[in-house]
């Protein structure tokens, strides 16, 4: 089925990406009258920012910026939200694009009031990705409690089912439509911005630091959904194996970054990322343990300095320089004892916690998936900016490793750019 929606292309634009650079984007073109639509292949918005704990620089929970964010989306009615939307088919040049969206069922309506009688009734459980497969949710599910838009999801994996047929059946205001099925939708924009966001690397690809063998080894986004409130542990950090509260952590830095074997570049964000979980940790237990080792500790900018020095003034926190060679599991205790070389002694050192944590690298989606448009990337899937040629940007992490900050400061610069090639043309 073919749905046509043509917007005129000489005063609107199309986010790719619902994320923390895709709102800002979005938002800084449509409050200046532009006509813009987002889509967004998740059933929500706000991307990685709504898996994490706490963001910097004011170590926020993700409700304090997205809250806002979605707020300002639903009063516009310049900007139109599509989610569950891939971007088939791009076609055309600068000022003149026509896109072909394809548009995945929901199976649920704009009549949902998120009463939640569908997810009572279903009885089947899914693993959710929301919390990289740590808990189970039901096949009819919202999200996450502040979700946009604000609607329940019926999962695939229960259409055609007995199941299915009890959620529609519990539902009083006829929100559940088991009939839904993939359609397409072509647009006409005038230029395009891909705020694609990226994906934690892969850990099981890293061979000898034991993610996927070892269940107290986890990752960075792993440890932010165990530290939220509404994450599989409801923000009690506690190990996998046992649920028992650890007592000693270590922090393994650069976990496939900085390697040619797997990614070749600083990541940017790692650093601060376990400086910040060190935080979590303590704050939980104060008699906790805490062990980060490091090849370059790098805190880019005064404020995140201030932050290293405050970390580094702990006395349970212990910072090792040196690059952890392997791990090993004590099959009793479930403990790991982490080998590296201290970089400063030379000597080799083991150590032994409950509980290990992977500061895995950010991979610009666009490495694994290349949207299909005329776009350049450099070697390592990002996606290169062409300001010559214009019509088409890359903002936040899809052009380069950023934190929420750098990505928002950078995503008001590429609706800018998208807006002087409506204004170009």
């Amino acid at each position: 089925m073919t749905e046509s929606k043509a917007a005129p292309s000489n005063g609107s634009i199309l986010v790719v990406g619902g994320g923390i650079s895709g709102l800002t984007t979005a938002l800084e073109a449509a409050e200046v009258g532009y006509e813009v639509f987002i889509v967004e292949k998740n059933p929500y918005l706000g991307g990685r920012v709504a898996q994490l704990n706490k963001y910097f620089p004011k170590l926020c929970p993700p409700s304090c910026g997205l809250e806002i964010n979605f707020r300002r989306i639903k009063d516009n009615p310049k900007i139109k939200v599509l989610t569950l939307a891939e971007v088939d088919k791009v076609e055309g040049a600068p000022g003149s694009y026509n896109v072909t969206v394809k548009l995945n069922p929901r199976y649920v309506n704009e009549n949902c009031t998120c009463c939640g009688d569908c997810e009572a009734a279903c009885e089947t459980e899914i693993s959710s990705d929301f919390d990289f497969g740590m808990k189970k949710i039901k096949g009819a599910y919202l999200p996450f409690e502040m979700a946009f838009p604000a609607r329940y999801v019926i999962s695939p994996q229960i259409i055609g089912t007995e199941d299915a047929e009890r959620c529609k059946s519990a539902c009083q205001y006829d929100a559940v439509d088991l009939d839904m099925a993939e359609k397409t939708m072509d647009l006409s924009v005038g230029a395009i911005v891909w705020a694609t966001g990226w994906e934690p690397y892969d850990a099981s690809k890293i061979d000898n630091l034991g993610f996927g063998q070892y269940p107290n080894i986890i990752t960075n986004m792993m440890m932010e959904r165990l530290a939220s409130p509404n994450g599989p542990t409801k923000g009690k950090i506690t190990r996998p194996s046992d649920g028992k509260e650890p007592e000693s952590i270590a922090f393994v830095q650069c976990a496939g970054s900085r390697d040619e074997n797997y990614l070749p570049y600083c990541s940017y964000i790692c650093c601060m990322a376990s400086l910040k979980q060190t935080t979590y940790i303590r704050e939980q237990y104060p008699d906790s343990k805490v062990y980060i080792f490091y090849i370059d500790v790098r805190a880019p900018g005064q404020r995140y300095e201030k932050f290293y020095q405050k970390i580094k003034e702990d006395e349970n926190v212990s910072l090792i320089k040196g690059k952890v060679a392997e791990v090993a599991e004590d099959p009793e205790t479930g403990n790991i004892t982490v080998t590296a070389e201290n970089a400063v002694t030379g000597e080799k050192v083991r150590q032994t916690v409950e509980m290990v944590v992977l500061a895995t690298g950010m991979q610009p989606t666009t490495a694994a998936a290349k949207p299909p448009a005329d776009l350049k990337y450099n070697e390592d899937g990002f996606i290169i900016n062409d300001f010559e040629k214009g019509g088409m940007f890359a903002a936040g992490c899809a052009n380069k490793p950023a934190d929420v900050v750098s990505s928002n400061q950078n995503a008001t610069g590429m609706a800018l750019k998208a807006i002087q090639t409506l204004v170009k043309r």
